[in-house]
């Protein structure tokens, strides 16, 4: 307990990675990680290691055209902030998402999700717009937006 108060002083990281915790980050959201030298890596949670001080995160995008993959330790001295940018649009039935390297599987870049995300929240930070999402607005095709009863 000592370590761990001295890695995270606010708690901040435990609690969002705690297994009790509904909104924690799962396999297959999208995450965002900041580190202190300014870089930030986004990408699709594969996997999450839980051990204690010791866990890390693997995060996987295309850059260049080329899979990266990446561990992240949450408790890294390096590692400054950790958000969701977004949730998987179903929940995957494995745990850990291996199968997502192969071709047919891979979601490619997510830095688009990462830039709309990022250009929402200095909206929201400024105070130009709320929080709420867009009303009648699909989350996989944005630009539908199909109401009505039996609008197809």
């Amino acid at each position: 307990a000592h370590i761990s108060s001295t890695l995270d002083p606010t708690g901040s990281r435990t609690r969002l990675f705690a297994k009790d915790n509904p909104d924690a980050p799962r396999a297959g959201d999208t995450l965002l990680v900041t580190f202190t030298s300014g870089d930030p890596f986004s990408g699709v949670c594969l996997n999450i290691r839980r051990r204690g001080v010791d866990t890390g995160i693997l995060l996987r995008n295309r850059v260049m055209m080329v899979g990266v993959e990446m561990w992240v330790k949450i408790y890294s001295p390096k590692v400054r902030s950790i958000e969701v940018v977004e949730r998987a649009h179903k929940r995957p039935r494995r745990a850990r998402l291996y199968y997502m390297r192969k071709p047919k599987h891979d979601r490619g870049s997510v830095e688009g999700v990462v830039e709309e995300y990022l250009k929402r929240r200095r909206l929201v930070r400024s105070g130009a717009v709320g929080i709420r999402e867009p009303v009648g607005k699909s989350a996989k095709n944005p630009g539908s937006a199909r109401t009505g009863v039996g609008a197809r």
